[in-house]
């Protein structure tokens, strides 16, 4: 399912600004910082709407009661990544505020 590539995808780019951001981490440099954690935050917006869509769309779509339980499932999984994500995000910004 091409709404399936598109989460990965997401997940993908967050890791991507995940492994960006640690290195700037060390220096405490808050703009750059704060780049990386919007970006992510971002994505896990985009995650968000492409898990409603997809699953609205298997429910239009989709007739038989169990495939769509199973990709929504699915997406709920994917769509918790992106939200684990999002949660390092705030960790590093906390990090970051703290000291500041």
């Amino acid at each position: 399912m091409a709404e399936m590539k598109e989460m990965a995808d997401v997940i993908l780019r967050q890791a991507e600004e995940i492994n960006l951001v640690m290195p700037k981490l060390k220096q405490l440099k808050h703009a750059q910082v704060m780049e990386h954690c919007i970006e992510i935050n971002r994505l896990e917006n985009e995650g968000d709407r492409i898990q409603r869509e997809a699953v609205a769309k298997l429910f239009d779509e989709k007739a038989d009661a169990l495939e769509v339980i199973k990709w929504r499932d699915i997406y709920e999984y994917l769509e918790t990544a992106t939200d684990k994500c999002e949660d390092i995000a705030v960790i590093i910004e906390g990090i970051v505020l703290k000291h500041a």
